[in-house]
């Protein structure tokens, strides 16, 4: 396994009364892409200046190679930081914004220029050195800020949201090249974001964190599939949630029944729920199959019928959302793309089901249920 780069060490940071960082302890390993992914205001920017040395740990300890930097200044650390908005300096042209570093450092001109040229070539913009900030596009000046850092040879690279003041179209675009150049660099990558896509697009490991707290670090496929806390099934993904009493509970598989009545199996993974408690089981829309008659959906544990309410088009990633027979919330579902729900419309009567073992179940707890809905902008108490 490769040695971790850089290693926080229950970290924390208090703001006279408010805990924005609580007891935060993770490993980066050496040329790996590590996000953390979290709401605004969980505390992710702050452990990522903490990190930069512009805020200092209220405890806790930062290392990279195994050496703590907190006596080291900023300027001093082996990292380097791209922001949202780039910071290049408009009154300089390409090649004076990438060498301003090295500039600073005393480098010899001839240097600087082999350095800068070299750096250019990497990011896929020979040439562009004369050329000033205003006559590149988004993504140009995105690249152009990367090798701003990139040619400083830091050992960690961090981006603040970099991708934030870009098009959607853009930001899509991007995601791919900062991946690729990651990858061509060999640089150790931290990126922090609330954008749960550029976190699975992009990263070796991600960090969910919440309230100060990192709640889950594994794979995008880690925390989608097999979520370890409520919070992360509600924020990482899109996901029906159902809140009931566990009726049975036997080998891992469950039965919980909603205050409606609503009856659904589903797995605690582990998690050891008992019949009485109170819980929440989450489906992922993909999870549930769409069919137009019983027989459809007839093989799996659990089975509902209902009406369309209204359809999400969206190409590929269309979904419907439907009115269950029996009341209760909407439910989510992703239409198949082979085009035999293409002519699908609100008020027709469809019939779903998924198995228990992609409904995972939490107990129940009224305060991550609250930040989930905070995060998700559900509202909720």
């Amino acid at each position: 396994m490769t040695d971790p780069i850089l290693e926080s060490v229950s970290l924390s940071k208090r703001f006279g009364n408010f805990v924005a960082v609580d007891d935060v302890s993770f490993s980066v390993p050496e040329g790996s892409f590590f996000s953390i992914l979290g709401p605004s205001g969980c505390g992710k920017t702050t452990i990522m200046r903490m990190i930069a040395g512009f805020l200092e740990p209220t405890s806790g300890d930062i290392l990279i190679r195994g050496r703590s930097i907190l006596d080291v200044p900023p300027n001093k650390r082996p990292v380097n930081m791209v922001f949202q908005h780039l910071a290049l300096f408009p009154m300089m042209n390409i090649e004076g914004n990438i060498g301003y570093g090295l500039r600073r450092k005393g480098m010899e001109k001839a240097e600087i220029a082999a350095r800068v040229g070299e750096v250019l070539e990497r990011i896929g913009l020979p040439g562009i050195g004369k050329r000033k900030v205003d006559e590149l596009s988004g993504g140009q000046k995105q690249r152009v800020a990367i090798a701003r850092c990139m040619v400083m040879e830091p050992d960690v690279l961090l981006l603040d949201e970099p991708l934030g003041a870009l098009d959607l179209k853009l930001r899509e675009h991007m995601k791919i090249e900062l991946k690729q150049l990651q990858s061509d660099f060999g640089t150790t990558f931290i990126y922090i974001t609330h954008d749960q896509s550029e976190a699975l697009v992009m990263s070796d490991q991600i960090a969910v964190m919440n309230q100060g707290r990192f709640e889950q670090i594994g794979s995008g496929r880690d925390l989608y599939y097999r979520p370890g806390t409520a919070f992360v099934a509600g924020f990482v993904g899109e996901a029906n949630r159902w809140r009931g009493k566990v009726t049975r509970a036997q080998g891992g598989g469950l039965q919980l029944t909603t205050e409606a009545g609503l009856v659904i199996t589903g797995a605690d993974h582990g998690r050891g729920l008992r019949v009485g408690e109170e819980a929440e089981i989450f489906v992922r829309p993909e999870a549930i199959r769409i069919g137009h008659a019983v027989s459809d959906v007839a093989h799996f544990s659990n089975q509902m019928s209902g009406s369309v309410g209204s359809l999400l088009f969206n190409g590929a990633a269309s979904r419907a959302m439907l009115r269950p027979a029996g009341g209760g919330d909407e439910i989510e579902v992703a239409l198949p793309q082979s085009g035999e729900f293409s002519a699908l419309k609100r008020g027709d009567e469809v019939h779903i089901g998924w198995e228990a073992e992609q409904a995972n179940a939490f107990a129940y707890d009224p305060t991550a249920a609250a930040a989930t809905a905070k995060a998700s902008g559900t509202g909720g108490t």
